[in-house]
């Protein structure tokens, strides 16, 4: 099943429409053409720039290796997530140059967090806490069994899981929770968000083609190439990224694991297109036709996150509904589950400036999830699963069938 918002204005990549001039308000006609892949030039040049979102892909991934590295302790773990230029945090030494860092851009959107300091403080806080609890709790037994109450490794078929007393992996948590936190509220809410986009003189140079200085791209065509960073900095050809999904372990695994469900083939070209056609109309100086993107691509990037959410839920339910759970698995699929429903309060409701589920919601959600019995998700029931994935469902417009297969 493919659903598209506003059907009518995306059109085999041509968009016609009509805006209006400021000073005579006379209608222009206005033909907006998206390329066939993502390359925008300047005097023969690019003008496409992500770096920076390539870089904290890369600083990602290091760091979900490291969450499972048992010599690691607190102390290296949360200066690799809030690493400061110069620093040797990383194997890489590109990565330890720079002065990028994933904590800075945690929960740092303008429309979400730029006047919600104590959330932003509070969302940080988790991620600390989350490495603490894995270096405090999980590394010590790395290599005694998990049992209910006390953290351990546990097996999970080829596979062994290291897990809480609870039941949580916690690096599994933390790479679904920077999903959310970093790439989804960086990419919906900041740099697709208006605010960011038409900031200052943005619009005014943008229109006279005035660039960034040093630089061969207006600070609006750079803003969106980073909102597109996010989502595809890390595939080989970034141009045309929809031939190898799965390129990092974020947001882009994920489309590319939503994409191969049959209820939603066809959302990967969805989310391309919109890039696409939303930066061609900033070159072409039309903001209409770039917001209506902008709001296809909020839509369809939080799919993603509540589909894989409900994915997770039924997968462990269906599990744990057998004669003989395998609890690893169980909690492999819970962990990750956890870590999407956590990203959900990042997500954005098209047409508004509100997430899916917000934070309130989320917590309490994952309250319930935790709450089944003393031991967490060693206690946790199949019907506590089915009633959360039922109401993530209800907000977006797919199914539980669908999502959970």
């Amino acid at each position: 099943m493919k659903r598209n918002l506003f059907p009518a204005i995306l059109l085999g990549g041509i968009l016609l429409t009509s805006c209006s001039n400021d000073d005579d308000n006379n209608p222009i006609d206005q033909q907006v053409n998206a390329p066939a892949t993502y390359s925008f030039e300047r005097g023969g040049e690019s003008t496409v720039d992500f770096n920076g979102q390539t870089t904290r892909l890369l600083m990602g991934g290091a760091l979900s290796g490291a969450l499972t590295d048992p010599t690691e302790t607190a102390a290296s773990l949360k200066a690799m997530y809030a690493h400061e230029a110069g620093v040797e945090n990383f194997e890489n030494p590109d990565l330890n140059t720079s002065n990028k860092n994933l904590k800075s851009k945690t929960a740092a959107s303008a429309d979400f967090y730029a006047s919600n300091t104590a959330d932003q403080f509070d969302v940080r806080a988790d991620f600390d806490t989350w490495i603490d609890a894995q270096a405090s709790e999980v590394f010590p037994r790395w290599n005694a069994a998990a049992s209910p109450g006390t953290a351990g490794q546990i097996a999970d078929g080829s596979s062994t899981r290291y897990v809480s007393g609870q039941g949580l992996e916690y690096n599994q948590v933390f790479v679904k929770g920077l999903i959310g936190a970093v790439m989804t509220d960086q990419a919906l809410n900041n740099y697709l968000s208006t605010t960011v986009l038409d900031e200052a003189g943005n619009i005014t140079d943008n229109d006279a083609g005035i660039t960034a200085e040093g630089k061969n791209y207006t600070n609006m065509e750079h803003k969106w190439d980073e909102a597109y960073g996010y989502v595809f900095g890390l595939n080989a050809d970034p141009a045309n990224p929809n031939n190898d999904l799965g390129a990092d372990s974020f947001l882009n695994k994920y489309l590319g694991r939503v994409e191969g469900d049959s209820d939603f083939a066809g959302i990967s070209a969805d989310i391309f297109e919109a890039f696409k056609l939303g930066r061609a109309a900033i070159v072409a100086g039309n903001y209409e036709v770039r917001d209506v993107q902008a709001e296809i691509i909020r839509e369809k990037i939080s799919e993603i996150v509540g589909i894989r959410s409900v994915y997770y839920l039924i997968q462990a339910k269906a599990i744990l509904e057998q004669p003989q759970p395998a609890y690893g698995t169980v909690f492999h699929d819970l962990s990750e589950a956890y870590g999407f429903i956590y990203s959900l309060q990042f997500t954005r409701k098209p047409g508004t400036m509100e997430p899916y589920f917000s934070r309130t919601e989320v917590q309490a959600m994952l309250d319930d999830l935790m709450d089944d019995g003393a031991n967490g998700l060693w206690n946790v029931q199949p019907q506590t699963l089915q009633d959360m994935a039922e109401n993530i469902a209800a907000r977006f417009d797919f199914t539980v069938t669908e999502a959970g297969s």
